[in-house]
């Protein structure tokens, strides 16, 4: 792919890369083009996600239109799971998967691309940084982010860039 003067992607190049990104998943085998694309994907999303809850208070956002439905759904079946700073473990271990996998796929056809791959905040008062971010699907992120909005866990990143342009 060729980069333009300023270092970015082409308005061409993200047009191949959208339409790569479209096909299904079997295409591509592990293409390390890909997992650079969707890597590049992941992070703009994160820096957006990042921006966006630095500059909005976080309890008035919605992030999808099935906001309502998802946060009543993670509360159900994740009660207790501590979201402020979160456990890999409570993800990505083989107990956790199983919990986490019902829960995903009630929200195919609701959500779109649900299960596509995101960075998640492990500690939700920092920043995207390689020691601070999980991979994630994209409905776990919602779940744990429309959580983390809700119950007043992200106001601390508003708070924080609130007072840093005052000063």
């Amino acid at each position: 792919m060729a980069a333009y003067a300023g270092g970015g992607l082409s308005a061409v190049d993200v047009r191949d890369a959208a339409a790569a990104l479209s096909l299904p998943a079997e295409a591509f085998g592990n293409d390390p083009a890909v997992e650079m694309l969707w890597a590049m994907k992941a992070h703009q999303h994160a820096e957006v996600y990042g921006n966006l809850i630095s500059a909005v208070d976080p309890k008035f956002l919605k992030l999808t239109k099935a906001d309502d439905q998802i946060y009543t759904e993670f509360r159900k079946n994740f009660k207790d799971l501590k979201i402020d700073v979160l456990d890999p473990e409570d993800l990505k271990s083989e107990p956790a998967k199983e919990q986490w996998r019902p829960f995903c796929l009630q929200f195919d056809g609701v959500v779109e691309d649900f299960n596509y791959g995101t960075l998640l905040r492990l500690d939700c008062s920092k920043g995207y940084t390689e020691e601070n971010t999980v991979l994630a699907t994209r409905i776990q992120f919602f779940a744990i982010e429309i959580a983390r909005n809700r119950e007043g866990y992200n106001s601390v990143v508003y708070n924080r860039a609130k007072e840093a342009s005052s000063s």
